[in-house]
């Protein structure tokens, strides 16, 4: 049995067909199903169950998914993964702002799903608390502020290696734009210094020998933010 199964996961939807296929699929996957489809049961149900995760659909009656998604992020850092059929990216990043760990946009696949509930799990389960993360090769100290690539060190700048930090401790989660520069940079910046990412994310692939092509570790989702990649 892995890490992830067995995980209690909440279904909010008002759609019953999405809420059915959602529970017989991902039961047979041996994951425990709770569901409810408007947002006030399911900021009950989130306090209640006490779920390892939630599968969250942003157009609920009455209140909104987002206001379900800001209100359990008040008290909870339960895994939140928004399952919606809005695909504009002002609401990708919105809901990511917000204190969602991932989008998955309708129709989906349920392979694709399943693979993104595991991640999240998984995520969950490696403490950021750890001061050493480990993705294959790669091994960041983050109590010694070392970086190191198939056993040799990388000399890293010390935004390069700021911007790492926040990539890796929150491996398999999409980072947006904004988040990473108010991590990195602070409060002292623009939407239009984005161009300061592309080019520290450029550095950071070059020393980690990575081909932005195909990615092992740092994924761009265009127009969004970025992705650090779980190794398996």
């Amino acid at each position: 049995m892995t890490a992830s199964q067995g995980a209690r996961i909440l279904v909010v939807d008002d759609e019953p067909q999405i809420r059915k296929l959602l529970k017989v699929t991902l039961q047979a996957h041996q994951f425990e199903i709770h569901e409810c489809g408007d947002g006030d049961e399911a900021v009950i149900q989130a306090s209640i169950v006490h779920p390892d995760l939630i599968i969250l659909d942003l157009g609920l009656p009455g209140v909104s998914g987002m206001d379900v998604l800001h209100r359990v992020r008040e008290w909870s850092q339960v895994p939140i993964i928004v399952l919606t059929a809005k695909e504009r990216e002002e609401d990708k990043i919105a809901a990511l702002d917000g204190g969602a760990d991932d989008y998955v946009t309708k129709p989906f696949g349920m392979g694709e799903l399943v693979a993104r509930i595991r991640v999240a799990l998984r995520h969950v389960a490696k403490t950021t608390d750890e001061p050493v993360l480990r993705f294959g090769s790669l091994t960041v100290d983050l109590a010694q502020r070392q970086v190191e690539l198939d056993g040799l060190p990388i000399k890293l700048t010390p935004t390069e290696y700021d911007m790492l930090k926040v990539l890796a401790s929150n491996a398999g989660k999409i980072i947006t734009q904004r988040q990473l520069l108010q991590q990195v940079w602070g409060g002292h910046h623009h939407e239009s210094d984005s161009h300061y990412l592309r080019v520290y994310v450029g550095h950071l692939r070059k020393k980690l020998k990575e081909d932005p092509t195909q990615p092992r570790f740092i994924q761009t989702e265009p127009g969004i933010g970025y992705r650090f990649l779980l190794q398996e």
